[in-house]
């Protein structure tokens, strides 16, 4: 990670990994960044885990590399009480670990209020390249409501551009099953802002199957709801306008009548056929009072 990346995530997870007040090992007179040797029985899962599938495959290709290898990343853990940790990042690697047989794992240990823990996690989460569209925009969506941040403060925190950020967000929008093919990589993220920018759930439907029965690409996607958002104007603007509806003179002349009489601008709604209703305003209880006693 470069330093422009780690300033950009603010007093996200690069801040608080990287200060002495919250390193444990460097409170105890070990070097920053030192890594304990820690069982691996007393490590606790995240319970703010963003994410919480994890593809199998991958979790046992890693698991055979750590067979060999061993864990090449230290994982990042807080410490809870006496032989008693919880995992800030490094949930996949603790699994494979187990997996893999281990006893012991390399980690760093720090100090992390439950709001600190939360941030910490999803971005460590966030800035895997291996998070699809969804986790990333349900994981902005907790780091905004959970984390009390603004557009902008998540942006700062995750190295991003607001407009990013946004469009993420908007995936949130979107029916349930589009949501599920993001997920699955049945579509991209191209695909999916383009149907966005359709309002019409029906009309999202509809594009989400051409996607997926006949293969099309983002930029046929883009063109055709281009057109259809050009049909949906040139509908619009050919709409006939409507009628303006003309009271009886006779009615003006009942509605002047009384507006002059009650000294308030009176109202006739009438249609075609003399039916309609009369609107007498009133400013307060009193006023009320006062039309009651004239009429």
């Amino acid at each position: 990670m470069s330093k422009q990346q780690r300033n950009a995530l603010g007093r996200g997870l690069s801040a608080l990994l990287e200060n002495a007040n919250t390193d444990i090992t460097a409170a105890e007179a070990k070097p920053l960044n030192s890594i304990s040797e820690i069982p691996i029985g007393q490590v606790q899962a995240n319970p703010f885990q963003p994410r919480d599938v994890f593809e199998e495959e991958a979790l046992n290709e890693l698991t055979e590399s750590i067979k060999v290898h061993g864990i090449i990343q230290p994982i990042t853990v807080r410490k809870l009480g006496y032989d008693s940790y919880q995992i800030i990042s490094g949930e996949r690697r603790t699994r494979a670990a187990r997996l893999a047989g281990l006893t012991s794992i390399p980690a760093y240990i720090r100090l992390a209020d439950d709001q600190g823990m939360l941030e910490m996690a999803l971005i460590e989460n966030i800035q895997r390249e291996e998070l699809n569209a969804m986790e990333i925009a349900f994981s902005y969506k907790r780091l905004l409501e959970e984390c009390s941040l603004n557009q902008e403060q998540l942006g700062e925190r995750v190295g991003k551009k607001r407009s990013t950020v946004n469009n993420y967000l908007r995936l949130l929008k979107l029916p349930d099953n589009i949501q599920i093919a993001i997920r699955e990589n049945e579509i991209s993220m191209g695909h999916a802002r383009a149907i966005i920018n359709i309002e019409d759930q029906d009309d999202q439907q509809y594009l989400f199957h051409k996607i997926v029965e006949e293969g099309l690409t983002v930029r046929d996607i883009e063109n055709l709801v281009r057109q259809a958002q050009e049909r949906a104007v040139e509908k619009k603007n050919n709409l006939p306008a409507k009628k303006k509806i003309e009271i009886p003179p006779a009615f003006g002349d009942m509605q002047k009548t009384l507006s002059e009489k009650l000294g308030l601008k009176i109202k006739i709604k009438a249609d075609e056929r003399g039916r309609g209703s009369l609107v007498i305003p009133f400013k307060s209880q009193q006023d009320l009072k006062r039309l009651i006693d004239l009429l």
